[in-house]
C-alpha cells in the first residue's frame, strides 16, 4: 500500500455544494503503505496545543548558529525557522528543492518531536503525469472480479464497471502526493503543468509518512482488507493530518508566513469518477486526526507513539474513540454453504473475504445522497457534516461525521465472493455476514439496508418475506436474514440461484 495525501478540500467542496443545494488501491500497485519515544523539540512542550506559540526562539526568522551534532529542528544545515532563498514561481530547480525539503524535514521534526534517520528523495509530478501513471496500472482478473463484487455489494459501482479503474481515476483527481515505502520516495502532485510547483503542506505530510516508516515500520501494519486499511490509516493518516494541521498553524505566525503554497487557481482539479469509494477512503482522513488529537491532548506525543504498539483494531474505534482498547471486533467464521456450481473466490496473498467495517457500511448508506444529487437520503445528510457553529463552515479537523444509527453497533463483517463456472455469463454472487453488539443494533442495520434496497428500486418477491429483486443497474436477487445479533445477506443473479450461493437462502 502507499500512504497518500487526499485533498480534503475536494470532499468538503462537494459536501458544501450539496448542502447549499439542499490520507486499496492507492497509487503504485505492489508497494507498501493509503515508533519510538519522542523528545521535546527546543522551545516546544510535549503537551503542545492546537494554537501556535509565538514566544521564544520559534518566532525567529534568521539563521541560528549550527549545532555541533544533529538535533531536532535542524536538517542538512538548515533550521526549521530559517529563511531560505528560493523562487518557487518559476518552478524549483534541484538546489532550491533540496533546500525546501531540508527545511520541511526540520519543521516536521520540530512539530512532531521525532528525528529523521535518512533523507528520502522527493519528486514533483504534474497532475497529468500522475493521472497517466494511475491509468497505466493493471491487476489480475480474479482480483478485479473480487473488487468489483465488493463495490457492487456496497451499491456504489455496478458489476459491469471496472471498480479498480474507477478508483484509479478518483486517485488521479484526489491525491495531492504520496510516499512509497517500497521505493522509499515521495511524489508531490502539482496542478501547474508549465512550471510545476510544490505545496509545502503536502510535502510535510509525505515527509512525515517517511518519518513514520523509519520509526514504526509500515510493514508491521496489517491492512489486508478495506476495514483494516481504514482502521490503521486512522492512525497513520490521522497522525499525518494532525501534524499537517499543527504545521500549517505555525506557517502563519511562528514562521512568518514563510511556507510554499501554490496559488488558488493552481489547486483546482477535475471531478471524481465516483463519490462512493471516495467517501469510504476519506473516513480516516476525517476521523483520524480527531482521534490522534484526543490522545495527544491526554498524554502528549509519547502517548501517540504508544499507539503504534497498540494499533486501532477497527474503524469503529476511530469513529468512536471511547471504544478504543475496550471493544475489539468479534472473531467468527462463515461456513461455505454453496452448491456444486458455485465456488468461493480467493485472491493470492489476501484473506478470502472482504470486510468494510463500520466506515464501509456508513459510506454505503450515505452514498445515495450523492448519487441522487441531494434528493434522496438513507442517512440524514445534515448529520454527516460537522459544521463549526461560530464560522458556519466545516471543521478543519473531523469535517465529516461517519456515525449513524444503522451503522453504529457494528462488531464485525465478512463478505465472500462466489463465481459460477457452469455458465458462460461470468456470474458472481456473494454472502455478506455481519455481527452486531446487540439484536437491536442488527435490526437497525437491516432497516437501513432495506431503505437502501428501496432507493435502488427493489421489489419484494411474492411469497418470500426476506427476498428482493432489483431490475436495472444493480439487477440481482437479494436475501436478507437477521438471526439475533447476526445479519446474513445473500446475492445472486436470480432468485432461483440464491440457494446455490448459500443454502439458507432457499425458497421459503
Amino acid at each position: 500500500m502507499i500512504v497518500t495525501r487526499m485533498r480534503a478540500s475536494l470532499a468538503i467542496a462537494v459536501a458544501l455544494m450539496l448542502v447549499v443545494a439542499g490520507c486499496s488501491q492507492a497509487p503504485g500497485a505492489g508497494t507498501t503503505a493509503d515508533t519510538t519515544g519522542a523528545t521535546d523539540a527546543p522551545g516546544q512542550s510535549d503537551t503542545d496545543s492546537d494554537s501556535t506559540d509565538s514566544g521564544g526562539e520559534q518566532s525567529a526568522v534568521n539563521k541560528p548558529d549550527d549545532p555541533d551534532s544533529d538535533v531536532l529542528g535542524w536538517e542538512d544545515g538548515i533550521w526549521y525557522n530559517e529563511t531560505i532563498n528560493v523562487t518557487p514561481e518559476d518552478g524549483l530547480n534541484d538546489t532550491e528543492l533540496e533546500k525546501v525539503v531540508s527545511r520541511s524535514m526540520a519543521r516536521v521534526e520540530q512539530v512532531r518531536g521525532l528525528e529523521f534517520d535518512d533523507r528520502v528523495p522527493v519528486e514533483i509530478q504534474t497532475r497529468e503525469e500522475f493521472r497517466e501513471e494511475q491509468q497505466g496500472q493493471s491487476v489480475p482478473d480474479h482480483r478485479r472480479v473480487f473488487d468489483n463484487t465488493k463495490f457492487e455489494a456496497l451499491f456504489m459501482i455496478n458489476e459491469s464497471t471496472d471498480s479498480i479503474g474507477v478508483q484509479n481515476s478518483n486517485s488521479g483527481s484526489a491525491i495531492g502526493g504520496f510516499y512509497s515505502p517500497a521505493e522509499e520516495r515521495i511524489v508531490v502532485v502539482s496542478e501547474n503543468s508549465e512550471t510545476p510547483e510544490l505545496n509545502e503542506i503536502t510535502l510535510s505530510q509525505e515527509l512525515f509518512h517517511a518519518l513514520q516508516d523509519q520509526h514504526f515500520d509500515f510493514d508491521s501494519f496489517n491492512q489486508s482488507t478495506r476495514e483494516l486499511h481504514n482502521a490503521k490509516d486512522g492512525l497513520i493518516e490521522g497522525d499525518g493530518n494532525y501534524v499537517d494541521y499543527l504545521y500549517e498553524q505555525r506557517c502563519g505566525d511562528e514562521w512568518g508566513g514563510d511556507c510554499l503554497t501554490p496559488t488558488p487557481q493552481q489547486q483546482s482539479g477535475e471531478g471524481l469518477a465516483n463519490m462512493g469509494p471516495y467517501i469510504l477512503k476519506f473516513q480516516p482522513y476525517s476521523d483520524g486526526p480527531a482521534f490522534v488529537r484526543g490522545v495527544h491532548r491526554e498524554g502528549g506525543w509519547d502517548a501517540v507513539n504508544d499507539l503504534y504498539e497498540n494499533q486501532p483494531e477497527s474503524t469503529e474505534q476511530i469513529i468512536h474513540p471511547d471504544k478504543f482498547g475496550d471493544d475489539s471486533p468479534t472473531e467468527f467464521r462463515v461456513e461455505d454453504a454453496s452448491g456444486e456450481s458455485w465456488d468461493r473466490l480467493s485472491v493470492d496473498g489476501r484473506p478470502d473475504y472482504a470486510s468494510v467495517g463500520e466506515a464501509g457500511i456508513f459510506s454505503m448508506l450515505m452514498y445515495p445522497y450523492y448519487k441522487s444529487g441531494g434528493e434522496s437520503q438513507v442517512i440524514p445528510a445534515q448529520d454527516f457534516f460537522n459544521v463549526d457553529q461560530s464560522s458556519g463552515e466545516l471543521r478543519t479537523i473531523d469535517p465529516l461525521n461517519y456515525n449513524s444509527t444503522p451503522s453504529d453497533g457494528w462488531d464485525g463483517d465478512k463478505l465472500f465472493v462466489y463465481t459460477n463456472d457452469a455458465t458462460d455469463e461470468n456470474e458472481t454472487g456473494y454472502v455478506w455476514q455481519s455481527v452486531w453488539d446487540s439484536e437491536q443494533d442488527a435490526g437497525e442495520f437491516v432497516e437501513g439496508y432495506e431503505r437502501l434496497l428501496n432507493f435502488n428500486d427493489a421489489t419484494q418477491v411474492d411469497g418470500r418475506e426476506n427476498t428482493w429483486r432489483i431490475e436495472g443497474e444493480f439487477g440481482d436477487a437479494f436475501y436478507v436474514q437477521q438471526d439475533g445479533d447476526t445479519v446474513t445477506i445473500v446475492n445472486a443473479p436470480t432468485v432461483e440461484a440464491l440457494s446455490g450461493v448459500h443454502e439458507d437462502a432457499a425458497s421459503e
